[in-house]
């Protein structure tokens, strides 16, 4: 057992004394300032200012590109794009992601330059200026720096899922087809009205058995079951009397085709007596309701003012 322990702190030695170093990592460093100058830069869209950080030789790369052949964007071309983004985007920012800070490398091996590798992992944030469309995606970027403190390379890392919403938001197209009747509507009627009638076992036999029941008062993360809506509804009738509750404008239904999602919308007027103290309370109601493909309710979601119903 002795040998054996010997043999395992020999080989731990080993394995700690094999262990090199190849450079030195900063938390402030001048290639930093300059990262940080041209993020602002950038941000403002001051492409002189820019021009003045970069070497004539730069280049800027797609960290996520899978072409190996990539022979990336030089110097004249990189900021003919870059204005776009302060001209394109309005409130356009570029900051440390939160809990993140740059970090400056300067590498011993096979760095006869003396370059200085710069990583940052920050998040951009925008809102763009024709469509609507926000922008807010965690970047990660590397520079590489002279040792006279000019940028001669940038690899960017970034979703670039934000630019598909933005491709589709530059024509009009449709979504699916809005019904004013269809059998779907005739459901939701039907629910309505059943409860107006206090007939809570015929106004929930419209849904499924994992129906979630949603509520603009309540937490959107944990919707009501079946079981649970059903004593909310029943406390509602102990606690009102229906008098009436009338149709406003009409229901539409909606079939969506991206995501075959299916929704009716519809608008009510609940015309209601406390029971508590005989006082007459108007109340509107928003409903969204959404479907399977079998017509059966799946999802509700209720819109009121609850601070009506309160004493």
């Amino acid at each position: 057992m002795k040998k054996v322990v010997l043999m395992l702190i020999f080989m731990g030695s080993i394995f700690a004394f094999s262990q090199k170093k190849n450079g030195t990592v900063y938390i402030e460093h001048p290639a930093i300032d300059v990262v940080e100058a041209y993020t602002k830069a950038f941000v403002s869209g001051d492409t002189t200012k820019i021009a003045s950080l970069l070497t004539d030789d730069f280049k800027s790369y797609n960290g996520l590109s899978t072409n190996p052949n990539a022979k990336g964007r030089d110097k004249a071309s990189f900021i003919k794009g870059a204005i776009r983004w302060s001209q394109e985007l309005d409130y356009f920012s570029i900051g440390d992601f939160q809990g993140a800070y740059p970090d400056a490398i300067e590498y011993k091996k096979d760095n006869k330059d003396e370059v200085v590798w710069v990583q940052t992992w920050d998040l951009l944030k925008g809102v763009h200026k024709k469509t609507g469309v926000k922008f807010s995606s965690p970047v990660h970027r590397l520079f590489v720096v002279t040792k006279d403190t000019k940028i001669k390379m940038l690899i960017n890392y970034f979703n670039e899922g934000i630019f598909n919403e933005l491709r589709q938001s530059f024509s009009d197209r449709t979504n699916g087809t809005i019904y004013n009747h269809h059998d779907n509507i005739n459901t939701v009627r039907k629910v309505v009205y059943a409860f107006e009638n206090s007939d809570l076992e015929k106004a929930l036999g419209f849904f499924s058995d994992d129906a979630q029941f949603f509520n603009i008062n309540e937490d959107f993360d944990k919707p009501d079951t079946m079981e649970a809506i059903k004593g909310k509804r029943q406390g509602f009738l102990d606690s009102f009397e229906v008098k009436n509750i009338e149709m406003m404008g009409y229901p539409d239904y909606l079939e969506y085709e991206m995501g075959n999602g299916r929704s009716v919308l519809s608008w009510w007027d609940f015309h209601l007596t406390r029971k508590s103290d005989k006082k007459e309370i108007k109340l509107t109601v928003h409903m969204s309701h959404d479907f399977d493909k079998d017509g059966v309710i799946i999802s509700e979601t209720l819109y009121y003012n609850k601070g009506l119903l309160e004493n």
